[in-house]
């Protein structure tokens, strides 16, 4: 890139604050009160009616723009394709919520009917998540564990462990969605922006961990009771390393096969994806795969990286889906070697169900985290596609779709839905243009539920827990991501391997508290400790930089200009403070004290008669006065009385030893300060006031109008601080010192400056 080394010259006057108000007034603006807020917001008019009613079903909208002709047949062969993904991720996913396979096609289904009304991106396909899936498979496995007796809640009276699982992750799922859309209602979308990039890829790392293990007893063949809580993924590999050598051998074989022909057929794909005109869909060929893609939201807010390119396309009949299913079932895998299989498929839709009060009350420290976690990657999905499309999101009509769709879905015995990235790939990239896709989707999966379940009821489980494995390759490579956050960000590092390992061991819901614990220790540490420096002159222009920075570089003598990189607050005032007496080389308030004690030595013997002065004070010797008082010491030197100037920098008895203090002028750059609280107003003041004591003139400059004005209703000016130190530039302020002190430099001509 060419260096841009073009000159401009700008003639003005040196202004301080004061002088610039002068000459520029303000335009007078009456803010609104909050009264005023609330009565906006109460008030109501046609329009706001209709705006109103086009934000809460967004369909009105974009079914209004529906170009039939265009539209329809890329929705209905997206549609299709993103049907028979959803089908085969539901009966997978199901196995990380611990529940029968037949109820993740439910989720497939119902979820996805209201989200088509109030959703608000065009092209998400709703339906299960893996992690979502594993994170309430927590909460069956804690209150129905597969090997001992269930929690002792009234409602599970009369019903099979398989019914009381399924009522718990529909009792959570209904809490989730009820937190979501309470969290909608109340406009508070933006918390998302709590879970950073980093935070989100190293707990979804944690999740692919937990995933692999949880998959093992499935790829083993081995009868491994679920575990939750704290270390339970330790407790997991114990017991399954205690059972190794009851491996079902053909379900390890069957397994290793997929999982390697799999992996060799994507990584052709990968390597020779520019050639091919369409991938192999090798997922679909060995029993319609799916896959948890992840997001890698790390570098860009808009980049996603897919772990396949699948052509939705190739997607086009359903007897590739049971192939394995046949094998299964010809060779009966099931009775001659002992294999796990899907099994009974619920045939129809069961009854609607109401959720269990005390099953939310025991899930509810959990539910939260899945109503977050599922909403924050759902609208990370939906973000990148409309930007990609040119439309715009709403994230608290997504909070408020994705409540009442799982709302909705739980009380027909759905678990937590959201959006998979690979589902949501192949619904855009197929041609899907609207949410008339999703709603063919789910069709796909009620022909299934009603007349086609039977096909998939010889699918071993193993076959469902190999696919996953294999497809865990996209999250489990953002270990990487620690060599790139250790070489350029230590406090991001910090978090992606805290929220990793908590989430590892402690579980994903509380993994997720540690989490974010992390991620607001590593913001006040950033904003308490910040990066003070003294800044000098780059010589002919009015730019100032770091002096550690740049060789050729101007320090005018006698000034210091000092740059506080954050806001001031309660936490950091005293760091400041610190780091201010630091960069001056002396304690304004030690030099102070020491100046008034010699004062007090002067004072004391003159009055004693003691005249025998020099031209470097005082011959004498007088020991401190035992009686002296702090607080006078800390006052304004009082020097009325004396018939002598007193010159501090000058060669002082032995007997009276003052600081030397070489510095007359202070700037403060105060262009990073973004608010002050009122402990940090008062430590600035009494910090300004201690240097103004000594004699050191202090400057502000480039503060904010906001922070100007508080400290103006704060009181912050007295007869010590007032506005005329404050000026809008740090060149504005040197310049203005220089002018000041030209015929006190030592020789040094104003003009030969090169300012």
């Amino acid at each position: 890139m060419a260096t841009l080394r073009r000159q401009y010259v700008v003639t003005r006057q040196v202004y301080s604050e004061d002088s610039f108000a002068e000459g520029h007034q303000k335009v007078s603006r009456v803010r609104k009160t909050i009264l005023d807020h609330v009565k906006e917001y109460l008030s109501c008019d046609s329009k706001r009616a209709k705006n109103a009613a086009l934000s809460l079903l967004p369909i009105i909208g974009w079914m209004r723009s529906y170009r039939l002709k265009e539209w329809l047949l890329g929705d209905v062969v997206s549609g299709i394709s993103t049907g028979l993904v959803a089908i085969m991720q539901g009966l997978a996913f199901s196995l990380l919520a611990s529940l029968p396979p037949s109820y993740g096609l439910y989720t497939a289904f119902f979820p996805v009917l209201t989200y088509f009304f109030l959703g608000t991106s065009r092209h998400i396909s709703v339906g299960s998540f893996p992690v979502l899936s594993l994170m309430v498979g927590a909460v069956v496995t804690r209150l129905v564990p597969e090997n001992s007796p269930p929690a002792n809640i009234t409602d599970f009276e009369g019903l099979t462990p398989d019914q009381q699982r399924v009522l718990v992750a529909s009792s959570v799922t209904f809490l989730m969605g009820v937190f979501q859309l309470g969290l909608g209602l109340l406009q508070v979308g933006f918390v998302v922006v709590y879970l950073s990039d980093t935070l989100v890829s190293g707990f979804t790392t944690a999740a692919a961990v937990h995933i692999l293990v949880s998959q093992l007893k499935f790829v083993l063949g081995l009868e491994v009771p679920g575990i939750s809580g704290p270390l339970s993924i330790i407790y997991t590999l114990e017991k399954i390393f205690v059972q190794i050598t009851s491996t079902n051998i053909c379900d390890l074989l069957m397994s290793i096969i997929i999982m390697a022909v799999v992996f060799i057929v994507k990584e052709l794909n990968d390597k020779y994806k520019s050639r091919l005109p369409v991938p192999v869909p090798i997922e679909v060929i060995m029993v319609r795969g799916f896959e948890p893609a992840t997001l890698q939201l790390f570098h860009t807010n808009e980049c996603v990286e897919l772990e396949i390119w699948t052509n939705p396309r190739t997607f086009f009949s359903l007897p590739q889906t049971v192939i394995a299913c046949g094998v299964s079932y010809g060779f009966n895998f099931e009775k001659r070697f002992n294999v796990d299989i899907v099994g009974k498929m619920v045939r129809g839709y069961e009854s609607p169900i109401a959720p269990s009060v005390e099953i939310m009350k025991e899930g509810a420290v959990e539910a939260f985290p899945i109503a977050i976690v599922g909403f924050a990657v759902a609208f990370s999905v939906a973000k990148v596609y409309s930007i990609k499309h040119d439309y715009t999101i709403d994230g608290n009509q997504e909070l408020i779709a994705f409540g009442v769709s799982n709302i909705f879905g739980a009380s027909f015995r759905c678990f937590a839905a959201s959006t998979a990235l690979s589902r949501t790939a192949i619904q855009e990239s197929s041609g899907g243009k609207t949410q008339v896709a999703g709603l063919i989707s789910a069709m796909m999966a009620m022909i299934v539920t009603l007349a086609l379940g039977f096909l998939l009821e010889p699918l071993p489980r193993s076959v469902l827990g190999a696919l996953v494995i294999v497809n865990l390759k996209g999250m489990l490579m953002q270990f990487r991501e620690i060599l790139y956050l250790g070489r350029r960000d230590v406090p991001d590092c910090v978090v992606w391997v805290g929220t990793c390992v908590g989430s590892i061991l402690l579980g994903l819901d509380l993994g997720l508290a540690v989490g974010l614990g992390i991620e607001l220790l590593t913001v006040v540490f950033r904003t308490q400790f910040p990066r003070c420096c003294v800044l000098a002159n780059i010589p002919d222009t009015d730019l100032y930089r770091d002096r550690k920075d740049y060789q050729h570089i101007f320090e005018p003598e006698g000034i210091k200009i000092f740059r506080i990189p954050s806001p001031i607050f309660f936490a950091n005032i005293e760091f400041f403070r610190k780091k201010l007496i630091d960069a001056v080389g002396f304690n304004p308030l030690r030099v102070l004290r020491k100046r008034n004690k010699a004062l007090r030595k002067l004072r004391k013997l003159w009055k004693e008669g003691n005249h025998h002065m020099t031209e470097k004070g005082v011959t004498s010797e007088s020991d401190d006065d035992p009686d002296t008082n702090t607080e006078e010491l800390d006052r304004p030197s009082d020097i009325t009385g004396l018939p002598f100037h007193v010159d501090w920098n000058a060669d002082l008895p032995t007997n009276i030893g003052v600081p030397r203090v070489d510095v007359h002028s202070l700037v403060l750059d105060f262009s990073a300060v973004s608010f002050l609280d009122i402990s940090a107003l008062k430590g600035l003041k009494m910090a300004i006031k201690e240097f103004i004591r000594i004699h050191v003139d202090v400057y502000v400059t480039s503060c904010d109008l906001n922070i100007l004005e508080k400290l103006h209703n704060c009181f912050f000016f007295d007869d010590e601080i007032v506005t005329s130190m404050f000026f809008p530039t740090v060149h504005d302020a040197v310049l203005h010192v220089l002018q000041k002190h030209k015929n006190k430099n030592r020789g040094v001509s104003f003009n030969q400056t090169k300012m």
